[in-house]
């Protein structure tokens, strides 16, 4: 009886009241500083209580603030509908779970979207590709050449062991010879 009395009065609808305005307040303000550029990555604070390393921050702040809104929001919802506190409760914490566990299937599926966009070089074998500085014959120095990978354009340092080979020619990349340089062939 004490309980239910308690709930009726002013104190558990500030506790919900306080929930979602501090969950929605967090929520709004990570949305205005995604919107206007503001790179601020506060999940770092508190993902490593969550298994973040497979992108599923169940422990996010975005989760924990989707949790403390919907909390809060569908607890103020049971007060006005007449519903008794033990309902009340119930009903906050699943839409307060429900809500912590969707935002943090949705951050692990927009983790998934992300790409390193890293040249590898080693894509450049075998592929065709323009001489952009001479290259000199018989290994005796380095030129340029210029060949698209991975849908750019990237210049390597080059080698042939044939004879010199003009700018502008077109030759095949054979192999890599270091991290930055390929030996080439006439085509």
């Amino acid at each position: 009886m004490l309980l239910q009395e308690w709930f009726e009065g002013f104190h558990i609808r500030s506790i919900y009241m306080g929930c979602a305005i501090i969950g929605g307040a967090i929520m709004s303000l990570q949305m205005i500083l995604l919107l206007f550029g503001g790179d601020v990555d506060a999940d770092t604070d508190v993902d490593d209580i969550g298994d973040h390393a497979d992108g599923f921050g169940f422990l996010s702040i975005r989760s924990m603030a989707g949790f403390l809104t919907f909390f809060g929001l569908s607890g103020l919802w049971g007060i006005a509908e007449g519903w008794g506190a033990g309902p009340v409760a119930g009903l906050s914490l699943g839409a307060g779970l429900a809500m912590m566990l969707f935002v943090a299937w949705v951050m692990s599926m927009l983790q998934k979207l992300t790409s390193q966009g890293n040249l590898n070089p080693q894509n450049a074998v075998g592929q065709n590709a323009n001489v952009y500085l001479k290259i000199p014959g018989q290994n005796s120095g380095k030129g340029k050449i210029t060949v698209s990978i991975q849908s750019r354009s990237q210049e390597f340092e080059a080698v042939t062991g044939g004879p010199e080979l003009a700018t502008g020619s077109e030759v095949r990349v054979l192999r890599m010879t270091t991290p930055n340089t390929f030996e080439v062939e006439a085509l």
